[in-house]
């Protein structure tokens, strides 16, 4: 079975629970994660994902994890906010709120389960962050609006897509440097190889599963051709000439008895009938004189 088969089949069935303006919610946990490492940097840490520590009974991390910060705080964070929203909103727009929420929750689940399973095999305590999540909404985004143009260091124009190929290319990139850092911890003995390793498994997992979740939720939407920028504007287009070519004088409004429209003079008021059996319109003349249609 397709992916998109699939989606289309649980949003029939499930999509009246989807919840509306996911990335308000999203948002609203990193301004309370942000807050609690400023004011509570010890409850902070009772948020990460910390695979030994949930099997030791503290379930609640393998949600609240959601709440900690891909970065630390700066003005800087504002302008990421807004990117995010403005991603976020246009993303639910396109896909609706459906299949944004399950590309969202999905990123999420994959991440969580990853975590779980390398700390299994391998008994590695990574601590996974929202990070490539959002990088993954980025070239969603990209994929879905790729001649939007943005402005880089608020100066400098270019083309989403080609921001997504420099991000691909930087996550490429890391993904391999990262094998460094157990050169550069090696001086630290045991406990700077120990976090090394974990740093090198978060990194490159979060990758693997951020970019498998894009791949597949491109490939579920990739068919949506009803809902593609192209496709809205034909229809757009085709619509306004169909009404163009029915009412060919160009005016919005006519009246039924006299037959003037609104280029018969600015000073003219027209209404509905609503005891008229139709859609008749009338100038304030004939709207309060005219006998019904039936």
């Amino acid at each position: 079975m397709q992916v998109g088969n699939f989606l289309s089949k649980l949003e029939r069935k499930y999509g009246r629970y989807a919840i509306k303006n996911l990335i308000i919610y999203l948002l609203g946990a990193y301004a309370v994660g942000y807050l609690l490492q400023l004011l509570a940097p010890n409850l902070y840490t009772y948020l990460e994902l910390d695979p030994a520590f949930v099997m030791r009974g503290q379930v609640w991390r393998l949600v609240t994890w959601v709440f900690t910060v891909p970065q630390s705080f700066s003005i800087f964070i504002l302008f990421m906010f807004m990117f995010q929203y403005f991603i976020g909103t246009s993303l639910e727009r396109y896909w609706g709120s459906f299949r944004y929420n399950c590309y969202i929750f999905s990123g999420i689940f994959f991440m969580t389960i990853s975590t779980m399973l390398v700390y299994w095999i391998t008994g590695i305590r990574m601590s996974p962050s929202t990070y490539y999540i959002n990088m993954a909404s980025f070239l969603a985004f990209a994929v879905c609006f790729p001649d939007v143009q943005v402005y880089f260091m608020m100066i400098i124009p270019v083309k989403i897509k080609w921001l997504a190929v420099v991000d691909l290319i930087y996550m490429g990139y890391e993904f391999i440097a990262v094998g460094q850092y157990k050169k550069i911890y090696a001086n630290f003995g045991a406990a700077g190889e120990a976090f090394a390793t974990q740093l090198i498994w978060a990194t490159r997992v979060s990758i693997i599963v951020s970019i498998l979740n894009f791949i597949l939720f491109y490939l579920g939407t990739r068919n949506m051709k009803r809902m593609n920028p192209k496709e809205i504007h034909r229809r757009y287009t085709y619509k306004k000439n169909v009404k163009a070519a029915s009412n060919p004088s160009g005016t919005k409004h006519k009246c039924a008895i006299c037959g003037r429209t609104e280029k018969d003079g600015e000073e003219l008021v027209f209404r509905y009938c609503s005891k008229c059996n139709g859609n008749y319109e009338f100038c304030q003349d004939h709207l309060y004189t005219h006998k019904h249609f039936e």
